[in-house]
């Protein structure tokens, strides 16, 4: 009895010393996602009035949770029945991620900022005009919030899978499921303090008296006004880079001579070369995979619109 105690005692740590190491893989692999999801999802919720913004973030949080709810059973029961498809899925969802790239580029080089301004003039004029219905508004940037949220969640559980694909069903039920909590609370955490940023650097901005705790405090509201565009910016641009970095990342191991060819360049290099070489090599290839399905997309849409 004793020993039997024991024996489950050591297969229980043994499965959550598998499930932490694994879990934190994941994290890692998936963190390109994560970064772009903090962008997206923060400006969803860009105009909206101030007094909406956490509700609206607690919104599009719990159709996270619903779609994560969709997506894990569905990647176990892909792992399960048809674990030949985690690959092509894996494919799949690495293409996407280069397109998504590659179409943020497009648009910041092929788009105008006369437009970007108009779009911006819209909202504004939205949030002053009584004849608006906000909350259709609102009910509309959730809509929208949550859609990006689903596709978002299926690369970061895909990506998930293929760490986790020959681990027993238990570990993948336990890092598919942590990592869905993980990434929803990280991502929607951080997202609640991101749109509230600017609130309290004007906060502490109008704090008011002489003493030095007063000054410093309306010196770090108005440094925190004037930093909150740039790390808006600055997470767009990670974003961006982690994208082509995990997606052609992702599709490069996917194909085996690409990956020996990566893996024969960066040998006999120093230890800096070994560990930048793959990572440049890995971004070249999905801003080329980006470019492709791109393109592939841009000539399937105006054939459409030609029938």
């Amino acid at each position: 009895m004793a020993s039997s105690l024991l024996a489950l005692i050591d297969d229980i740590a043994t499965l959550l010393d598998d499930v932490a190491l694994l879990t934190k893989v994941a994290a890692k692999k998936t963190a390109g996602v994560l970064g772009d999801d903090l962008a997206l999802n923060a400006q969803q919720v860009a105009g909206v009035n101030a007094d909406r913004e956490l509700p609206v973030v607690w919104a599009v949080c719990k159709g996270s949770f619903v779609n994560k709810a969709i997506l894990v059973p569905a990647a176990l029961a892909i792992s399960a029945f048809v674990p030949w498809a985690v690959t092509p899925l894996l494919m799949v969802g690495g293409a996407f991620l280069c397109f998504e790239g590659f179409e943020k580029l497009a648009h910041k080089f092929l788009h105008s900022g006369v437009e970007d301004q108009a779009h911006h003039a819209q909202l504004v004029k939205a949030l002053v005009d009584p004849s608006v219905d906000l909350v259709a508004l609102e009910q509309e940037k959730i809509k929208g919030a949550v859609r990006t949220d689903f596709i978002l969640s299926a690369e970061i559980i895909a990506i998930t899978l293929g760490t986790v694909q020959t681990n027993s069903l238990s570990t993948q039920v336990t890092v598919l499921s942590g990592i869905a909590v993980l990434m929803t609370v990280g991502v929607y955490g951080l997202v609640a303090g991101i749109v509230k940023l600017d609130d309290g650097g004007l906060y502490l901005s109008r704090k008011s008296g002489g003493t030095m705790v007063a000054t410093l405090q309306r010196g770090m509201g108005r440094s925190i006004l004037g930093a909150a565009p740039y790390l808006m910016k600055g997470l767009s641009i990670a974003g961006t880079v982690a994208m082509f970095l995990v997606g052609g990342g992702i599709l490069t191991h996917g194909i085996p001579i690409a990956h020996a060819w990566i893996e024969h360049v960066s040998q006999g290099q120093g230890l800096a070369m070994q560990w930048g070489i793959p990572l440049i090599l890995d971004a070249v290839a999905g801003v080329l995979a980006g470019a492709v399905v791109l393109l592939g997309v841009t000539w399937f849409k105006r054939l459409k619109a030609s029938i």
